[in-house]
């Protein structure tokens, strides 16, 4: 059984009477990545500092790994590591330094705990050198090998991939697994980055203005785009003529709309295309184009939060 890291239950944060977060209630696995996404102004940063001890929760509860934020609170936080917004580090000294700083802090860590996430973030060459000269890329790593010094389950991380190039994405995106599948850390990612999200994360939620609308899986979303059945735009000259055609063919889960006075919509499979289109011909419907028309969890993320834009 897959234990819970972390589980909000029935959050909700007023601010001078007025309802920033309503009611959100989400678990986050061991060992997973979840993504947290939503419009700007949505409650990402607003639900991310209760989360961390940042804000109080005018009601409902956090539970770190069993634990209450609410009435357990530094025995719950010890379980966090994060990184809000860009990583502080002292640019005069390297990397290693920084690191050790920062472990004063923590009773009991030690130089090997050191060494380890530094291992386990890869600047293994460029520890010893001045944060100063580190790429962004670089500075994004160390700060996590810094939220990872007290050995926390779980670790938050608002915008990792922020001002990366292609290239420093892709990396932080493999640590992050690396953290996830090999450490068994469990990781929030809030990005408005879909396109790394979906590649990096698990699951994904969505909020809109304050309220959970959705929480999606990602491998059972892709399986679904890779299935046998697809999507389908048909330009025809007679949209409403050409569907009462098809609607009388004698395919196994045919569905045909007519989304105006030109265009067909279906969900069929690919072998059923030649069938249809055939069809058509026979009864002198004159076909344009057919398009496969593949939906991006982008799309579907438009769709539930009705906006064009995720920030």
């Amino acid at each position: 059984m897959t234990e819970i890291a972390m589980e909000l239950k029935n959050v909700s944060k007023r601010i001078k009477n007025k309802e920033i977060i309503k009611d959100v209630s989400f678990q986050i696995k061991q060992g997973e990545v979840f993504g947290f996404v939503g419009p700007n102004g949505a409650g990402k940063t607003t639900t991310i500092r209760m989360m961390v001890g940042l804000m109080k929760l005018t009601e409902g509860d956090i539970h770190i790994v069993g634990k209450s934020i609410q009435t357990d609170y530094s025995e719950a936080i010890r379980e966090v590591g994060a990184i809000v917004e860009n990583p502080e580090m002292y640019p005069f000294l390297t990397g290693r330094k920084n690191l050790e700083q920062f472990a004063r802090m923590i009773p009991g860590t030690t130089k090997e705990r050191i060494e380890e996430v530094v291992r386990l973030v890869g600047l293994e060459k460029v520890v010893n050198d001045r944060v100063g000269g580190y790429s962004l890329g670089m500075r994004q790593r160390l700060g996590i090998a810094q939220a990872l010094l007290h050995k926390p389950s779980i670790l938050i991380l608002d915008e990792p991939t922020n001002g990366l190039d292609p290239s420093g994405m892709k990396e932080i995106r493999q640590y992050i697994r690396t953290l996830a599948e090999t450490e068994k850390v469990s990781v929030i990612v809030s990005s408005h980055l879909l396109s790394e999200i979906e590649l990096m994360c698990d699951r994904i939620s969505v909020i809109k203005n304050g309220a959970l609308i959705a929480v999606e899986d990602v491998e059972k979303n892709r399986k679904a785009e890779d299935s046998d059945i697809s999507e389908y735009a048909i330009s025809v000259s007679n949209a409403q003529t050409a569907k009462a055609h098809l609607d009388r063919l004698e395919e196994d889960a045919l569905f045909v709309e007519a989304v105006d006075e030109t265009t067909l919509k279906t969900a069929v499979k690919r072998e059923q295309i030649p069938v249809i289109l055939k069809e058509l011909l026979i009864h002198d419907i004159n076909v344009y184009e057919v398009q496969a028309a593949k939906g991006t969890l982008e799309d579907k993320f438009f769709d539930l939060i009705g906006e064009n834009v995720i920030e």
